[in-house]
């Protein structure tokens, strides 16, 4: 479906940094905007983000 440009490092950054953006709904200022951390939980689960591809931009090996 999709090839992936995310790599390893990238992948578990996005996965930490979307819990605590996510972590804002539950906790803190209790805020909607937390639901925003689904999006790099997302692209961290695929592997692939969509902002890189115009710019060919790859984190991953090939």
């Amino acid at each position: 479906m999709f090839q992936r440009n995310v790599g390893g490092i990238d992948r578990i950054a996005r996965a930490v940094l979307g819990l605590a953006i996510l972590s804002l709904v539950f906790v803190g200022p209790q805020t909607a905007w937390g639901w925003l951390g689904l999006i790099p939980l997302a692209t961290a689960a695929i592997g692939y983000c969509p902002a890189y591809s115009p710019f060919g931009f790859r984190t991953c090996r090939s």
